[in-house]
């Protein structure tokens, strides 16, 4: 939801209160398998916990990393904790910034903050504004990190509808960072996000200047419009793009728009081009996030169904609800093979993956962040399910993935559980809604023979391993 936090959403809600798919049955309820309060895990270790604290006690986001350091988004800020001791992260460094989500990305001396609700002005004093104010303020932050423990504030530029995600996508020489900014939810009453807004915001970052960021582009993804949505299913209409990944080696942008599946060739950074649409409307509520496999033969979605707040790992509802979908990316041979051109690319659905696991009723649960473990010739990847846990599955057969290790918190620990898990240099790192930094060792036999010498992390900015 903009603005606001997913998990505003009364974690009690029913099926039929939301107008969702309707449970199997009553008698598909099972007790939880992690009863509350408790803790449990398979072939994953909890190593450290970093509670929130000082002047960042809003919710904990997303996370990128670079070098030694993680920089955790958090509805107040961004924490940036030092990893010099992998095992035992140290929070170095509190910065202040108020603006939901804070989504938080890292590129060079570059970093990028989303602010997705509307403020009275672009500075970190701001305050909270209504929509309907003209002169309210959303939009994208950057940061000059060149010191990570002195960052510094430089440039923001104000885009339609504010910048609820983005993803970065530089240039081939290096001189530029363009930011692919995703909004949604348009309302006539607001007069900086008017609907339809089938847009997304392109912003260009000079890396030798970030100071004269600017506003390149708002290219129309669907000029014939999305899909429209379907109120018996609380499933969403395209009005923008909750999130996009980028591959900028392979020219793809993957993008997850609320009720379209879309790929894009971004080989004119300043003019990606949609080559591909798919639509689940059987399913899928609300296209979430997307992650590339390491050759960009596939991409996984996630359905947020139900905003995040929802209780969909209770066995009431079908393992393919609130779940991962599994897509290969086919391209049509005829045209130079499978790595050759973006004519015929077409995504293809594969399976579906959910966590196998029982939760209680009051726990909300869905599919959510997280990215692949660089482990050559496997697709493994680690995502977070809100307080359905951590769970690490292989989708290498991509019509029968499988979990391999998890880590689940009963209810009552987490008041709404984990939002981003992401794989960096050996560990697991996690930003908790509720409470806090969690770092992770995953059993060696899944991650053993992973590449441990990233020097950096956005995981909605995909690099090659």
């Amino acid at each position: 939801m903009r603005g606001v936090a997913g998990v505003a959403l009364s974690l009690t809600l029913a099926a039929g209160t939301l107008g969702l798919a309707t449970p199997a049955s009553a008698s598909d309820a099972a007790e939880p398998d992690v009863p509350p309060g408790e803790v449990a895990s398979s072939n994953i270790e909890h190593l450290s916990n970093n509670p929130k604290n000082g002047a960042l006690q809003g919710t904990g986001s997303d996370i990128a990393f670079q070098g030694k350091y993680a920089f955790a988004g958090n509805y107040d800020g961004f924490t940036v904790y030092d990893l010099s001791d992998p095992e035992e992260p140290v929070q170095a460094l509190q910065v202040y910034c108020p603006g939901s989500q804070n989504d938080v990305s890292v590129y060079g001396d570059v970093l990028v903050l989303s602010t997705d609700s509307s403020r009275s002005d672009d500075s970190c004093a701001s305050t909270t504004r209504p929509a309907t104010e003209k002169d309210a303020w959303e939009g994208i932050k950057v940061w000059d990190i060149s010191d990570p423990l002195e960052p510094e504030y430089v440039k923001s530029v104000e885009t339609a509808c504010g910048s609820h995600t983005h993803s970065l996508a530089p240039s081939k020489n290096g001189k530029d960072l363009y930011v692919y900014v995703s909004s949604y939810s348009p309302s006539s009453s607001y007069p900086d996000c008017q609907p339809p807004h089938d847009i997304i915001s392109i912003v260009k970052v000079p890396m030798k200047d970030p100071a004269a960021a600017r506003l390149v582009g708002t290219p129309n993804l669907f000029p014939k419009g999305g899909y429209g949505g379907d109120p018996d299913r609380s499933a969403s209409a395209t009005s923008g793009c909750h999130d996009i990944t980028t591959y900028a080696k392979y020219d793809l942008a993957a993008g997850a728009c609320m009720g379209d599946g879309i790929l894009m060739d971004i080989k004119d950074r300043a003019h990606p081009k949609v080559i591909s649409t798919v639509r689940d409307t059987e399913n899928f509520a609300f296209w979430h996030s997307a992650t590339f496999n390491n050759d960009a033969t596939k991409v996984v979605f996630t359905d947020e169904l139900g905003g995040g707040g929802l209780a969909t790992c209770t066995g009431e509802y079908a393992p393919e609800l609130g779940a991962n979908g599994i897509y290969d990316i086919e391209r049509d041979r005829r045209h130079g093979g499978k790595h050759a051109g973006k004519h015929g690319t077409k995504l293809v659905f594969q399976s579906y993956y959910k966590i196998p696991r029982i939760n209680d009723a009051t726990e909300n649960c869905v599919a959510h962040n997280g990215s692949l473990i660089p482990v050559k010739g496997k697709d493994l990847m680690v995502q977070s399910w809100y307080q359905g846990g951590v769970s690490v599955f292989d989708f290498t057969d991509s019509k029968n993935p499988r979990e391999l290790a998890w880590f689940d918190r009963g209810a009552g620990v987490s008041s709404g559980g984990t939002w981003s898990t992401y794989w960096y240099n050996g560990y697991a790192y996690s930003n908790d809604l509720g409470i806090g930094f969690d770092t992770f060792d995953i059993d060696d036999r899944i991650d053993g023979k992973a590449k441990t010498n990233l020097r950096s992390l956005n995981p909605q900015m995909q690099e090659k391993f």
